[in-house]
């Protein structure tokens, strides 16, 4: 049974007469009885009562045009709605993005969207770096601004290349140094975000790489929050320079190679984007890069 099977089965019910019902469907005679045959055959029931003055439906026929008003109506209304989601100037795009980009990077991207197209709607997701891989897994989220580049199929376009800064308490025995190496401070406390967030990664590797310790003493999964305990003594630690002296904190340019984090727009490749969001991802690439 297909949804235009129940439509011509509407239009029956209106008109009560087969050759007036044929006429509105620009079908003939004898293809309106053979659908209502089959219809009755795949319910098991009789719907309509045949007389000399057309067919008229009986109390399961009168049952079953509810019925099929209810679904025809249903997905009229599901293919508006879809229609108004995926149009590329008016639709929705799901848009997921690290916390610490909700301050900068994010605004100026769907300030430039906004532009090219003000009806669009964009839904947001803050949250980190595993999370947003998911979200684009299940579908939660088509499009990602995430650090470091992911593995596996996934497009990428480059958006940010940000410096990372040695921050430091104002008053710390490195704050007047113009720049500074990870064996400057290793074994302090340090502040940084968990395990399983990219920048934990990155971290970890710039202090492999340097031969330094690493001794965590407070991890937070937001960089802004990470700022702030080492504003309030609590450490030192690695972030992205605009961070640096929020409250107070001292950055320092580091020395190392690979001290940047480069941060990109990426979506899933094994699957296509809806309109709004290709649109979307047209327009940043068109835009960017936003260093």
């Amino acid at each position: 049974m297909q949804i235009e099977d129940l439509r011509s089965l509407l239009v029956l019910g209106e008109h009560r007469h087969v050759t007036e019902a044929a006429a509105v469907l620009h079908t003939s005679q004898p293809t309106l009885s053979r659908l209502l045959a089959r219809l009755e055959a795949e319910l098991g029931a009789r719907l309509f009562e045949r007389d000399a003055t057309g067919v008229h439906p009986n109390p399961l026929g009168e049952l079953t045009l509810e019925a099929a008003r209810e679904i025809v109506d249903r997905h009229d209304r599901l293919r508006r709605d879809l229609a108004s989601v995926l149009d590329p100037e008016a639709g929705t795009v799901r848009l997921a993005f690290l916390d610490s980009m909700s301050t900068s990077l994010v605004p100026r991207m769907l300030h430039d969207v906004r532009r090219q197209a003000p009806r669009l709607r964009v839904e947001l997701r803050q949250e980190p770096s595993h999370v947003i891989l998911e979200d684009l897994t299940t579908g939660a989220a088509e499009l990602a601004l995430t650090s470091p580049r992911p593995d596996g199929s996934y497009g990428w376009l480059e958006m940010q290349r940000q410096r990372l800064a040695l921050i430091v308490p104002a008053g710390h025995r490195l704050a007047g140094r113009t720049s500074a190496r990870l064996a400057d401070v290793a074994g302090e406390d340090f502040v940084t975000v968990p395990p399983g967030f990219g920048f934990r990664a990155q971290v970890e590797e710039l202090f492999a790489a340097a031969g330094a310790a690493l001794r965590v003493a407070f991890e937070i999964g937001d960089l802004g929050t990470v700022e702030g305990l080492v504003g309030a003594g609590l450490g030192v630690a690695l972030v992205p320079e605009q961070f640096a002296g929020a409250t107070g904190t001292v950055g320092i340019p580091l020395r190392a190679p690979g001290a940047e984090r480069i941060v990109g727009l990426t979506w899933r490749t094994d699957r296509r984007l809806a309109p709004p969001a290709e649109r979307f991802r047209q327009w940043v690439e068109a835009a960017g890069p936003y260093d």
